[in-house]
């Protein structure tokens, strides 16, 4: 076990929370509630995939500072809609305000999160949470799956003004939380991110990578499983 490390920095979305699944399922309610299938978007596989693809993109472009948080949320839905040749803002906004409605409300965690949080509570490590999401939703999806109590900080890209990867964020959460870079690791999924975001600023990492993506990176440590984080902490 390596005894230098004190502070454990987690991603949420995607590491700890099950985002792909969350969303899913919120994405299938909205879907079902607004009655698009009446609207003509009678397959909701190409709604949803259309969906997915322009938040990815609209994502990137927020955290490169192209795009505001509020322009996001609900262009990403106006652009869906034109998919399917529905021009409607007025509907976007509507759909937008459901979805964040929703989704913190959904409290699916990824494989052996729980487990895992406990060894390291178990193991004396002080446990921090360092994320791109918004405050409040993400202090939602917290507190909704149970999972807040093992967290001691939780630095967000709008309380640090920065965004992973940049090393500003990095930086703001070890002052926070009173550690050092040789203390700390992080742990996250988004090797352009999270890993490399830790890398530049100087903290050990370790790779989330359930599916195996190849890559030439070497983080410190790679794991497919959450429940490897057992036999390095």
């Amino acid at each position: 076990m390596p005894a230098h490390y004190k502070h454990l920095f987690f991603d949420l979305d995607h590491t700890l929370w099950d985002f792909d699944a969350n969303s899913a399922h919120t994405l299938l309610q909205v879907y079902e509630e607004c009655r698009l299938e009446d609207l003509g978007i009678t397959d909701y596989e190409a709604f949803a995939t259309s969906y997915n693809e322009h938040n990815e993109r609209l994502w990137a472009r927020f955290r490169n500072g192209f795009l505001k948080r509020d322009e996001l949320r609900w262009k990403r839905f106006a652009l869906t809609l034109l998919d399917f040749k529905i021009g409607d803002p007025h509907l976007a906004h509507e759909l937008s305000s459901a979805y964040l409605e929703i989704l913190p409300n959904q409290r699916r965690l990824t494989p052996y999160a729980t487990e895992v949080l406990e060894h390291c509570k178990a193991q004396g490590y002080t446990m921090h949470l360092i994320t791109n999401g918004f405050e409040s939703t993400q202090r939602q999806k917290l507190q909704i799956s149970g999972i807040s109590h093992y967290f001691t900080h939780l630095i967000t890209s709008e309380m640090s003004n920065s965004m992973k990867p940049q090393a500003a964020i990095f930086n703001y959460a070890l002052q926070t939380a009173g550690a050092t870079a040789e203390e700390s690791i992080m742990i996250g999924d988004a090797l352009e991110i999270d890993i490399l975001g830790a890398f530049y600023a100087g903290i050990d990492q370790v790779y989330y990578n359930p599916a195996r993506i190849p890559h030439r990176h070497k983080p410190t440590y790679e794991i497919a499983s959450l429940d490897e984080l057992m036999n390095i902490f």
